[in-house]
């Protein structure tokens, strides 16, 4: 495709605007990448690190090592939280506005004791152990009926917003829904009052049968680039079995996650030089575990662009990348067709 082309997000309805003109091949995104800083094994300053706990305020749960002789995760709260579970749940009037005290949850998985092996350099029964942490602080959380959302993500590099070095991932309860998750959810339900379906179901089923932006799949999962993608190389893991939130995952599910996180983290980090990403589980909100038309999945998006002017007026996004070629680039193929 040589001009630009615009197309629409099927799930969320949104517009996405295609100019490869404007940027490079895929190839050349891995040059944007700057070297990370090295680091070792252990920094004494690192409160996520072994021996530092006095610089930690608690430990919600941690799991042992395969010996039992130290620490392989741990679930602390976090330092500077966005939300508390001390705030206070009642909305109030400020004038003409309206306003409620920050309660929530704000939590850190420490994905283990190593300061420098990231989940990317780890093998699946690491990642596993991580996903079922993950899994853990949700169904507890979730059970609480102030609860409304949990959002568990992961910010990866100084772009992506991660402040400490420490590989870590974190997870946010809000007692609201955003608008951006009503909206999807919104949409999601449209389609479904129209066709009878679950929208997601069905972009699942037309990306494993075209294959044309598929990067993996396993026996729980698909993973591609999302037709409309907002950014260069964004990944969707998507569960094959119609499950609305993260809470349904099996035990085989995990265990399958864990190996396509690996692989396509792996894949970033090889031919992109180690971008800067952010990825997060994007799961129904409390009361809605059951729906029909609603199905969750985990999201990677690497920060390989910058928002401008025309996007943040419009609110539409430019992508100089097709999802179609930087599939093929994921995937090690020298074949573009017409997608």
């Amino acid at each position: 495709m040589m001009g630009s082309e615009i197309r629409q997000d099927k799930i969320t309805k949104q517009w996405i605007i295609y100019a490869p003109a404007r940027g490079h091949r895929p190839r050349d995104f891995s040059r944007q990448g700057q070297d990370k800083d090295e680091h070792s094994a252990h920094d004494d300053s690192c409160p996520f690190c072994p021996g530092n706990e006095d610089q930690l305020s608690s430990i919600i749960m941690e799991t042992k090592n395969s010996s039992e002789d130290s620490w392989q995760i741990r679930v602390v709260p976090n330092k500077f939280p966005a939300l508390s579970p001390t705030g206070s749940k009642h909305r109030f009037n400020r004038g003409i506005y309206v306003a409620m005290e920050g309660y929530g949850h704000h939590e850190v998985i420490i994905e283990g004791p190593s300061h420098n092996k990231d989940i990317s350099q780890m093998d699946a029964g690491e990642v596993f152990n991580i996903i079922d942490i993950y899994h853990a602080r949700f169904m507890e959380l979730m059970a609480e009926h102030e609860n409304m959302l949990v959002v568990i993500f992961r910010n990866h590099g100084s772009r992506a917003g991660t402040s400490l070095a420490h590989p870590h991932s974190q997870l946010v309860v809000t007692a609201i829904v955003p608008r951006q998750i009503r909206r999807r959810e919104e949409e999601a339900q449209r389609h479904f009052d129209q066709w009878g379906k679950c929208v997601y179901c069905e972009v699942l089923d037309y990306e494993k049968q075209a294959r044309r932006r598929v990067v993996l799949e396993n026996g729980s999962f698909l993973a591609f680039v999302p037709f409309a993608a907002v950014v260069p190389f964004e990944v969707w893991i998507m569960p094959k079995r119609h499950q609305a939130d993260f809470g349904s995952i099996s035990g085989r599910e995990k265990q399958d996650l864990a190996a396509a996180l690996v692989e396509i983290l792996g894949k970033l980090r090889t031919k992109l030089n180690d971008p800067d990403y952010n990825f997060v589980i994007n799961s129904s909100a409390q009361y809605k575990t059951d729906e029909p038309q609603l199905h969750w999945y985990l999201q990677i998006r690497p920060r390989l662009t910058t928002q401008a002017g025309f996007e943040i007026g419009s609110g539409m996004s430019i992508n100089p990348s097709l999802p179609e070629e930087d599939a093929d680039f994921l995937n090690d193929s020298d074949t573009i067709e017409n997608g």
